[in-house]
C-alpha cells in the first residue's frame, strides 16, 4: 500500500518514511540538475535569497524534453543523482526534505539528511513518458538559459516514488540485496 504524501514535505513527515516505502507525491515539486543547483549554492554563499521556497521543498532532479501539444511537460526520467551530491548537503542544510532521482548518494549527502531530516526517493529510469502523465502543470520560475536543466515548478498528481533513503541513514541500495540474498538461501 503507497503512503499519500501531500507537499510540502515537512520534516516530522520526512521522519516517519522509511526505506522502502512506495509513495505517491501529490502537490508542489521542483526540478533542478547539477547546472541549477550550481547557481543555487553560489546564491547561498553569496547570502542572496533563492529563486524557491527551500524550505519544506522536494527536488526532482530531472531535465525533461520539450512537451508536445496538449502536455504539460515531455518525458520526465529521473536523473543520476550523484551529480547534485556536491550541492545536495547546503540546500538540506536550509530546510529541503526531499530529493527524487536515481542511483546512488554520497556519505556527505547522507549525514546531511540524517542531521537535518531528508528522505531520498527514486523514480524509475526509464519510465520518463509514464512519469510525465503524473505532471499536471509546469512553469519555468528561474534559468531559463538552462534550457531543459531550468528550474521547474511542478504540479503533480500521485508521482509514484520509493523512499530509498530515509532520514536516519536506512539505505535501501544496501538492504534490499542482503535481505533478497537472506531470503533466498
Amino acid at each position: 500500500m503507497a503512503i499519500n504524501i501531500k507537499t510540502p514535505l515537512t520534516k516530522e513527515m520526512a521522519k516517519k518514511l522509511t526505506a522502502g516505502d512506495s509513495c505517491l507525491i501529490s502537490g508542489v515539486i521542483y526540478t533542478a540538475r547539477d547546472a541549477a543547483h550550481k547557481r543555487l549554492c553560489e546564491l547561498i554563499d553569496k547570502g542572496e535569497p533563492l529563486p524557491l521556497d527551500i524550505k519544506d521543498s522536494i527536488i526532482y532532479f530531472v531535465g525533461p524534453t520539450p512537451e508536445k501539444p496538449g502536455q504539460a511537460i515531455g518525458s520526465a526520467g529521473p536523473t543520476t543523482s550523484y551529480r547534485m551530491d556536491a550541492y545536495s548537503p547546503a540546500l538540506i542544510k536550509l530546510g529541503q526534505t526531499g530529493m527524487i532521482g536515481k542511483g546512488k548518494r554520497g556519505k556527505e549527502v547522507i549525514n546531511a539528511m540524517k542531521e537535518h531530516g531528508a528522505v531520498y526517493f527514486g523514480a524509475i529510469g526509464g519510465c520518463g513518458a509514464l512519469l510525465s502523465k503524473c505532471i499536471k502543470k509546469a512553469e519555468v520560475i528561474a534559468y531559463d538559459d538552462l534550457g531543459a536543466e531550468a528550474i521547474r515548478r511542478l504540479e503533480v498528481e500521485d508521482f509514484p516514488v520509493t523512499v530509498v533513503i530515509d532520514s536516519k541513514g536506512n539505505n535501501l541500495y544496501e538492504t534490499g540485496p542482503q535481505n533478497y540474498l537472506a531470503q533466498n538461501k
